[in-house]
């Protein structure tokens, strides 16, 4: 028997599936379903969100800066406590606004709506969703930065015209952690899990030398600190509107972008693994 007659007898379910593209150049789409879907449902959570960063800061940077008065940064420079908790604040609420919805939204999505199983079928693909999810995080967490950076500036905390790169470096933060959190999410399977995640940021936002210079943990201390990823977005948010500016701040920046693409690359291949393979 021919290989052709073979081939044709073969059941179409048995045929081996083309190799699906992994991105078709349309997370647009993703983000913009996911927007309108967030404003229409969502918005009072979003609101509440914003406003949690601002309370800190007036509850400690004015209320106990009164008390604490100056700080003395890495370069020894003084400045004053409320000045040097905001921007540690302003990559706070990035970090909140992208892992909100990179996490808790992404998990429902998945494991409830079986969303990412209808929009695989068509002609997206898992990059395609996996960048998708992420934009939308990184435009939450641009609002909050936005939102929060406006209050700095008329409380009089942005103590530099380096300040106004502070957004952009928000944006990077929040494209970290968005990506790194929609990664350890598509491996989520029960509530019980997602709440090592509260677990490992509560410390992580109480100990990244958020309220006081990391100076004043033990030396071993500093080390696991100086590993974290919200420690890197606390510096470089701080040097920028503080105006204490290095080149050392560009490792702050490359720890971002690997933090980024090793985030895209587990979420691209965990998405294929679940739905297409």
């Amino acid at each position: 028997m021919s290989d052709v007659t073979q081939r044709d007898r073969i059941p179409p379910g048995a045929r081996p599936r083309p190799v699906r593209s992994l991105y078709a150049g349309n997370a647009r789409a993703v983000m913009l379903r996911g927007w309108q879907a967030t404003r229409s449902t969502n918005w009072l959570v979003m609101l509440s969100g914003f406003f949690e960063p601002i309370f800190y800061l007036l509850a400690m940077g004015i209320g106990l800066g009164t008390l604490v008065g100056t700080v003395t940064t890495e370069s020894g420079r003084e400045v004053p406590y409320a000045a040097f908790i905001a921007p540690a604040l302003l990559a706070v609420a990035a970090m909140n606004g992208a892992i909100y919805d990179s996490t808790w939204n992404v998990f429902f999505k998945m494991q409830f709506a079986k969303l990412y199983e209808g929009l695989l079928s068509t002609s997206l693909g898992p990059l395609d969703v996996a960048l998708g999810e992420i934009l939308l995080a990184l435009l939450r967490g641009a609002l909050y930065a936005v939102g929060f950076q406006l209050v700095m500036q008329v409380l009089g905390l942005n103590l530099s015209w380096w300040a106004l790169l502070a957004l952009p470096a928000v944006l990077l933060i929040a494209f970290g952690f968005a990506s790194i959190g929609m990664a350890v999410t598509s491996y989520m399977k029960t509530f019980q899990q997602m709440d090592w995640i509260n677990f490992v940021l509560l410390p992580m936002f109480l100990f990244s030398a958020t309220f006081y210079p990391i100076t004043v943990y033990p030396e071993w201390l500093q080390h696991v600190i100086q590993a974290l990823p919200l420690w890197h977005g606390v510096e470089l948010v701080r040097g920028l509107t503080t105006g204490d500016v290095d080149w050392a701040m560009l490792w702050h920046v490359l720890y971002y972008v690997v933090m980024i693409g090793v985030g895209l690359v587990f979420t691209t291949r965990r998405l294929r693994a679940l739905f297409l393979d």
